[in-house]
């Protein structure tokens, strides 16, 4: 079996942790772990135990079913190359084929809503008895970072029965292992990993882990070992021996078992892992391994995420609490956490949130418990909140113009979704009148003026000066920014995908059928890649066509020609509408569009999209290889899009209306 250690995988727990790795099992993050648990739900994320080295003694020889890469470039042992077969679903799980026919099966799940890494081995073929060793590789450190080697690392163990607990540093959770095996205490020190995914980036790429002992096993022929990894909280815990391990196992096992299959297909599971507790409620994770939780990409991913999935209620616990944040028209780009301000420096996030609320509203019609007693007044509330705040003027020179159209941006702040900057340089600052921004703010006025008549009049002033400032004949395309800084009657012409929102992926279509198909097959000729819309057209000035370099580097060019696999949702909805929603049109999407997505599926973040993309061929993901937007609206399309028969509110959502 070829490995390739570019493809991951991804556990989570529910609670804002998760455990990472790749196929091969060498470890090529900084982020790659098999605990780390959430300490703040969904935020404080620290690296406890980052991975392990195992062996196998049989009479044969000892062989190798792990392999680290240290620097400058080595791997070593040779474990991977005894790697048969790799499985994902329905958790990751490894065949390893050993000398004299002897194999093993590695199983790795997280318990979702424990935090527990439940790792088991088991002997499916052998002659005789098989010795299992393994070295846990331990550092107690923040996700971010990496640990080197120091005197304050305190190796010291406490074996009790089946559990055995490790504190390496004060202020961090305890490490608590459970096994069926023996422990055996053997400090040492392992260093200069080598992580070639985080040289990539210009990041510190080098590591040193603790490994306090070895857990040792004893196994016949079918029998199986057992590892069961938890954050220790210090409570205090009944003994638990090797027995009792069996029947936790087992019973967490068929637990999991029995939540995944709930899930109806491997991207519904997908899906699942955005979905996690934020104190008493719920929020969505923009991206693992390092984002967290943010008002923009919930709004955008909750969409497929949990509308086209029929999560209705995930998606009502999510929205009803972002409603209670409102604040002078605006919801913060994300929650606060322990003693921080709230950041609202986001134009487009409230708008996403009119648009996430109403499609709830509309399937919750179809779905009387969609929604609690006074969770519809509380949604239109905020929907006018946000509206009559933007509308009066609020942060960062957010205000209705007199023409209908929603100003923003003042220098030095980066308010839309291309919000990259350098030090104090905002690379698309898109100060004026964006051109997805009044996509947005027409929606929103369409959809705040069922609930109150006076929207009406400033939404049909805001299209008329839509239509006559935005398009421009010569290209065929609509201006990315008019009023540029401000400035009355100037124009940005430069060829982004943002235009596409004029015409998909948003309930109202502003132009007409001829203007919509003309800007339509110019994004699909200079900005169509498989993997997503080009942020920038090639040819443009500053196209850059790879992601790659130090962080300077790499953030100077986000929105500068990389890929983007989330825009693909407004793209192809577009693409279907100007070719009148038929069936046809909808069959061919599905070929040429979705198709190259899908196959994505299987590579970078298996199971998931990534976050980005290169520019030119051949369209290497980059970023998040698990991105929360990027999924949300391959399955928006999917279930809603371009679905055969979708539901009747699905369907009222993707309706074509043109101006």
């Amino acid at each position: 079996m070829v490995i390739d250690d570019r493809s991951e995988w991804l556990e989570t727990d529910g609670l804002g942790g998760f455990v990472s790795g790749t196929v091969s099992g060498i470890r090529t993050r900084r982020y790659h772990a098999l605990l780390l648990p959430a300490t703040t739900p969904p935020t404080g994320r620290v690296v406890l135990v980052n991975g392990f080295e195992a062996w196998v003694e049989t009479a044969a020889g000892s062989f190798a079913i792990t392999s680290q890469r240290y620097a400058p470039d080595v791997v070593h042992p040779d474990g991977a190359a005894r790697i048969a077969g790799f499985n994902p679903e329905p958790w990751p799980t490894w065949e390893f084929l050993l000398p004299g026919g002897i194999r093993i099966r590695q199983e790795l799940f997280v318990h979702h809503g424990a935090g527990t890494t439940m790792v088991s081995w088991t002997v499916m073929d052998a002659d005789g008895p098989v010795h299992l060793n393994v070295r846990p590789l331990v550092s107690g450190r923040d996700y971010h970072s990496t640990h080197h080697e120091n005197g304050a690392f305190r190796f010291a163990a406490d074996v009790a029965d089946a559990r055995v607990v490790f504190q390496p540093y004060d202020g961090l959770p305890a490490i608590a292992i459970l096994s069926n095996g023996r422990y055996e205490h053997a400090p040492e020190w392992y260093r200069n990993f080598c992580y070639v995914e985080e040289a990539e980036r210009g990041l510190d790429s080098t590591e040193d882990l603790a490994s306090p002992g070895v857990f040792h096993w004893e196994l016949q022929p079918g029998a199986r070992a057992l590892w069961l990894l938890e954050a220790d909280a210090g409570v205090e815990r009944e003994p638990v021996s090797r027995e009792d391990l069996e029947v936790l196992y087992e019973r967490g096992r068929a637990r999991e078992a029995e939540r995944r299959d709930g899930l109806a297909t491997s991207l519904d599971r997908a899906a699942d892992a955005y979905l996690v507790r934020r104190g008493r409620g719920r929020t969505i994770v923009a991206g693992y391994p390092w984002f967290t939780d943010w008002g923009r990409d919930t709004f955008i991913a909750i969409r497929g995420l949990c509308l086209a999935t029929g999560r209705l209620a995930d998606a009502r616990d999510i929205l009803v609490e972002w409603a209670g944040a409102v604040s002078e028209g605006m919801l913060p780009n994300r929650f606060p956490d322990r003693g921080e301000a709230p950041e609202f420096n986001s134009v487009d996030a409230s708008l996403w949130f009119i648009i996430a609320a109403s499609e709830l509203i509309a399937a919750a019609s179809d779905d009387r418990a969609a929604l609690l007693p006074g969770d519809r007044e509380a949604l239109h509330a905020a929907i006018l909140s946000i509206v009559s705040g933007c509308a009066a003027g609020t942060r960062f020179g957010i205000r209705m113009d007199e023409d209908g159209l929603l100003a923003a941006g003042v220098p030095g702040v980066q308010l839309t979704w291309m919000d990259a900057r350098v030090g104090d340089r905002v690379i698309t600052p898109r100060i004026g009148k964006p051109v997805e921004i009044q996509a947005l703010w027409l929606n929103a006025l369409a959809i705040a003026g069922r609930l109150d008549d006076r929207w009406g009049a400033a939404h049909e002033r805001g299209r008329d000066a839509f239509l006559s400032c935005f398009f421009d004949e010569t290209t065929g395309g609509l201006a990315d920014v008019v009023d540029v800084d401000h400035v009355r009657g100037t124009r940005d012409l430069s060829c982004r995908p943002n235009q596409i929102l004029a015409v998909g992926g948003l309930p109202l279509g502003l132009l007409d059928r001829g203007r919509a198909r003309r800007v339509v097959d110019l994004v699909e000729r200079q900005l169509a890649t498989p993997l997503g819309l080009r942020s920038l057209a090639p040819g443009e000035a500053g196209y850059a066509g790879r992601y790659a370099g130090d962080s300077s580097s790499r953030d100077a060019i986000y929105h500068q020609g990389t890929a983007w696999p989330w825009l693909m949702g407004p793209f192809v909805e577009a693409w279907v509408r100007v070719r009148g929603n038929t069936a046809a049109a909808k069959l061919s999407a599905r070929t040429r569009f979705l198709d190259p997505l899908a196959e994505h599926l299987t590579s970078a973040g298996i199971g998931h999209i990534s976050e980005i993309a290169d520019g030119d061929s051949p369209f290497t993901p980059r970023g998040c290889p698990f991105q929360a937007w990027s999924l949300g609206e391959y399955l928006r399309l999917d279930r809603i899009v371009l679905a055969r028969r979708a539901r009747a509110a699905a369907r009222r959502i993707e309706e074509p209306q043109w101006a």
